[in-house]
């Protein structure tokens, strides 16, 4: 299995963008059956969870991008996106998907910045 994610670039603040994560191989236990994720890390702090996705529909968020940031699923193209809405210099990071079947996808950059 793999998972590929896009969608990262440089945005002004309160700019948007749409990261996708496309997965590949036994794609049936990447999103359908388990939960997804995405993660980011910015330079010298740690990974952390931006937001998560059950494989019921149910959507959790970290309260530093609750309200600004939206997971979903497309499960006939069997990616996941997370849509990032009025973003802030402090969402500059490295952003990952995860599925909870445990495969990690390659970063995507986010640099927010004027």
């Amino acid at each position: 299995v793999q998972l590929q994610a896009s969608g990262g670039g440089l945005v002004q603040p309160g700019g948007s963008l749409r990261l996708s994560c496309a997965a590949s191989g036994n794609i049936f236990s990447t999103f359908s059956s388990f939960g997804v994720d995405w993660y980011r890390q910015a330079p010298g702090k740690q990974r952390e969870l931006v937001a998560g996705l059950t494989s019921g529909g149910f959507a959790t968020y970290a309260d530093s991008v609750k309200g600004r940031f939206t997971i979903s699923r497309d499960r006939a193209k069997n990616t996941v996106s997370l849509q990032m809405n009025s973003l802030k210099p402090e969402d500059t990071a490295v952003y990952y998907c995860y599925s909870r079947a445990d495969y990690w996808g390659q970063g995507t950059l986010v640099t927010v910045s004027s």
